[in-house]
């Protein structure tokens, strides 16, 4: 498995709009962070977690060919906002869309378009799956397994594949999840910023979440500019603990 980050921001990316703090106008490439998404290969297979507004920007000098599946965490903007971006690849096929029914109701209403009996020519075309926490399911020979974490008051979802999950998002993760947790190679969750945050682990709590789960590797993802500038928070994590950056490829 080949894991690329294509984006390790939060809603707002970084250099925020408007900002002029020290991370913002930093001149290190890993202090730049478009929207949170990961392209996964695995075999013969591609698969992407999360298609945010950065997509196209992210996307474009990638390969071109057949994406297999996309695994949505939530419905918020950040997250889905480049859907629209995916029409090029329904000339292999109709895009497959795996998330919970809070995500997929959320999708008909947002690009209704694309849903319609009668669709107007060009429009990119889905085929939506419902997935639950509570069973996991198949793309082609890969098993793929849900998790059930909060962002807030919002349940929203993970995904572990083999020896590998994906968590953003998060601000809780309920005790009956941890047993899908065990034994990873690699795990990558979200660190929003130094201070507490109402919907989001911050970097203490991202850490007290890795030292429980405890993965050989974790990487931090979806972080703000108050996270603080790339090279010195890797300075001060703990050896086995890494903020990802825009462009990171990791093979497991």
């Amino acid at each position: 498995m080949k894991i690329k980050f294509l984006g390790t921001g939060t809603s707002t990316g970084v250099p925020e709009i408007g900002c002029k703090c020290e991370v913002c106008t930093s001149n290190n490439i890993k202090d730049r962070r478009l929207r949170a998404s990961v392209l996964l290969n695995i075999g013969d297979k591609r698969i992407l977690i999360d298609c945010g507004p950065d997509f196209r920007e992210q996307i474009i000098h990638e390969e071109f060919s057949h994406i297999h599946g996309v695994l949505l965490t939530h419905e918020h903007y950040d997250h889905v906002g480049g859907l629209d971006d995916l029409r090029p690849f329904c000339r292999f096929d109709d895009v497959d869309i795996y998330s919970n029914t809070i995500t997929l109701d959320a999708l008909k209403r947002r690009i209704p378009y694309s849903f319609r009996e009668h669709r107007y020519p060009g429009v990119p075309t889905f085929r939506l799956h419902e997935v639950s926490h509570e069973g996991p399911f198949c793309i082609g020979d890969i098993d793929i397994q849900p998790i059930n974490i909060m962002h807030h008051m919002l349940p929203i979802l993970g995904y572990r594949i083999n020896n590998f999950a994906y968590l953003t998002d998060v601000k809780h993760i309920g005790e009956e999840e941890y047993y899908k947790l065990k034994n990873l190679d690699t795990l990558v969750i979200s660190s929003l910023r130094i201070d507490k945050h109402i919907s989001h682990l911050n970097l203490i709590e991202a850490l007290e979440e890795i030292k429980k789960i405890s993965p050989k590797k974790a990487y931090l993802t979806h972080m703000s500019h108050q996270m603080g500038l790339h090279d010195k928070v890797q300075a001060i994590l703990p050896p086995n603990v890494y903020l990802s950056y825009d462009g990171l490829e990791i093979n497991i």
